[in-house]
């Protein structure tokens, strides 16, 4: 969509295939993707902000998505797509529980930001199984995981849980 500016939001702690997934698809359909990565303390994140910032800007470049960019945000997503020029948020959905959640936030973000439309994503199949928690839980317990994340990713994500690559 020429001139649209989207945005992709979540925790990405740590980001997955699922992930870029969403990002390499949303990138073909918008200008401009903005990959908004949440503070959210309540999740318990084992990685800052500023890392996962980084983890998926190296990520980004890997995949060579030059329309994409990563940018940090605390509070509402409509207050961040106020202050980005932000038309239209991207939602990857896996499950029917997620379809029901994300719609009502839709319906919620819109009233907030009528000028705010929200554009709701399954996964590829072979990606629709993963999620950040499942992955982190996989590789506490000494799982192989790197079929679920990104090369820049994996021995970050080894190494917070004491393992090698």
């Amino acid at each position: 969509m020429p001139g649209v500016t989207a945005a992709y939001s979540g925790t990405f702690d740590p980001v997955t295939f699922g992930h870029t997934d969403i990002i390499a698809r949303a990138a073909v359909m918008f200008e401009r993707l903005i990959v908004a990565v949440g503070l959210n303390p309540s999740k318990n994140p084992r990685f800052s902000i500023d890392e996962r910032v980084a983890l998926i800007e190296a990520t980004v470049e890997e995949a060579g998505l030059h329309n994409v960019s990563v940018k940090p945000f605390d509070g509402l997503i409509v207050d961040f797509a106020r202050e980005n020029n932000v038309s239209v948020l991207v939602r990857g959905v896996r499950t029917v529980t997620d379809v029901d959640y994300e719609k009502q936030m839709a319906i919620m973000n819109r009233d907030l930001f009528p000028q705010l439309d929200t554009v709701m994503l399954a996964p590829s199949p072979e990606y629709a199984h993963l999620s950040s928690s499942l992955v982190r839980e996989l590789t506490g317990l000494g799982a192989p995981v790197e079929k679920y994340v990104p090369k820049p990713v994996l021995p970050e994500l080894l190494a917070r849980f004491g393992r090698q690559s």
